[in-house]
């Protein structure tokens, strides 16, 4: 059925039907069934179809939103997906784990003039989700091949855009990771109650349909050297992500039950996978009948913490030093969160953990907000005499991620970085100080979003293709000193 634009003034803002929280703490599925057709019409069809499209200007990828919902609305889908998976890589995964209430819908126009933000990421989810059921989805085949190659040190969402774009125009492209499955954080970071994981997998399935080549388990300056990949390849992309937890230094902080988010969340992914645990099954790595404290204010601490209610925690706390309106995780996962049981607990920081050997409580202290800082954001100052014990037997540390050292790691001084370790680019080349290393995604921007990923990936592949390109010309022109 088909449905006219401007419904907004009429029709209400209707999420799909949530599941609801005493049955999604069970299990890990997702926890929106998804929209029917009808449904999905009805809601695009809100769309006000405003001459300057602020869910368009804001999302970091630029996706024409304004015509796929109104292809949505007039019921042609498959016209509605070949526009969305023109500047998206994987409107499937954006559609389900972006912060829409931060970027498109939070800034759609009539979500500013309270009648309710059009549910832009669940239609995206809805289109591309039909598209695989009906078959339209079919690898990009490039229309000639070329004799050179590209090499990608990644398999998270940089790194396969990049992967997809320039096997699109031709070239050899060989992914290789460290992990045992490609999609990265998609995969092992990112909990399946956000992402069910055979969403990933059918993309990696599609990529290899395309021609990518995938080279699971191996790890860059350990399998295989930096200068290797560039004697291999004609180009070579640093995709690497942000993987090296941030620490707390606190007393106490090294008793065992004290945990990296990243390690936690990874433990659990490979277990809903079929794989075995062992720091899993001797529980190290499972919540189950353990009260819980989370510590960070971010997505993944949204992740730790609802992963813990699903493994059956006794309790659950989430510690951040600000409030709730300073809070960079998404307002929509916190309250996922706290539907299902876990406590927020705000403006407070830790201070120590008690335990002989393994912890058995946090030593907190209540925060007062002070002056705004250069960044904008009131300073956290610790409230004298207000400090209070939370109990714990697993503590998680979600305090954020940096960049391992890769000059060391690689096995090259030679690739310079930042001063916060992210590897230095310029930025209208994308390239990095070693003549055809590219560098893209969280290692270059520091900790991001998936959809930033998928822009820069999306980015560096044209960088890398006009380098080619040139260097292509370059040995036409002068085959003498290039065989030199």
């Amino acid at each position: 059925m088909a449905h006219r634009m401007l419904g907004f003034v009429h029709t209400e803002m209707r999420m799909p039907d949530k599941r609801s929280a005493e049955e999604r703490r069970h299990d890990f599925n997702e926890i929106y069934p998804g929209f029917h057709q009808d449904r999905a019409g009805e809601q695009a069809g809100r769309c006000s179809q405003c001459g300057v499209p602020f869910c368009q200007v804001h999302c970091p990828l630029h996706n024409n939103i304004p015509d796929w919902l109104r292809f949505t609305a007039e019921g042609r889908l498959e016209e509605a997906y070949e526009i969305a998976s023109a500047t998206n890589t994987f409107p499937e995964i954006c559609g389900r784990i972006c912060p829409q209430d931060r970027l498109c819908e939070g800034n759609c126009t009539i979500e500013q003039s309270r009648h309710g933000t059009v549910t832009i990421g669940t239609i995206e989810r809805y289109i591309t989700d039909t598209a695989f059921e009906k078959g339209w989805v079919k690898p990009r085949l490039p229309l000639r091949e070329r004799d050179q190659s590209v090499g990608i040190i990644g398999a998270g969402p940089a790194g396969l855009a990049a992967a997809e774009m320039l096997r699109a125009k031709g070239y050899s492209v060989d992914v290789y990771d460290r992990h045992d499955r490609m999609g990265g954080l998609m995969i092992y970071g990112i909990p399946s109650f956000k992402l069910e994981k055979f969403i990933v997998l059918r993309r990696i399935a599609w990529l290899e349909e395309q021609g990518v080549r995938f080279h699971p388990g191996t790890d860059v300056g350990r399998n295989i050297t930096l200068a290797e990949l560039r004697q291999r390849h004609d180009a070579v992309l640093i995709a690497t992500g942000v993987y090296k937890a941030r620490d707390i230094r606190a007393p106490g902080s090294t008793l065992d039950g004290i945990v990296p988010a990243l390690d936690y969340l990874i433990a659990n992914n490979r277990v809903g996978l079929g794989d075995t645990v062992v720091d899993y099954e001797s529980g190290r790595l499972k919540a189950a009948g353990k009260d819980v404290v989370v510590i960070g204010g971010g997505d993944t601490a949204m992740d730790c913490v609802r992963t813990a209610i699903r493994q059956g925690a006794k309790s659950v706390k989430c510690v951040y030093r600000r409030d709730r309106r300073n809070m960079p995780g998404s307002q929509r996962e916190v309250s996922h969160a706290e539907e299902e049981g876990v406590e927020l607990v705000w403006q407070t920081a830790p201070e120590a953990f008690h335990g002989d050997s393994r912890v058995q409580g946090m030593l907190a202290s209540r925060i007062h907000l002070g002056v705004v800082d250069a960044a904008g954001r009131q300073t956290p100052q610790p409230v004298p005499g207000s400090e209070f014990t939370l109990p714990a037997d697993l503590v998680i540390k979600a305090l954020g991620f940096e960049p391992e050292d890769l000059p060391i790691l690689f096995g090259d001084a030679n690739l310079k970085v930042t001063r916060w370790g992210t590897v230095s680019i310029d930025f209208r080349t994308m390239m990095t100080s070693l003549d055809g290393v590219f560098a893209a995604g969280d290692i270059v921007r520091g900790a991001s979003l998936v959809v930033w990923g998928i822009r820069d990936g999306r980015d560096v592949a044209e960088h890398i293709h006009t380098y080619l390109r040139r260097k292509a010309q370059a040995a036409t022109a002068n085959p003498v000193a290039t065989a030199a």
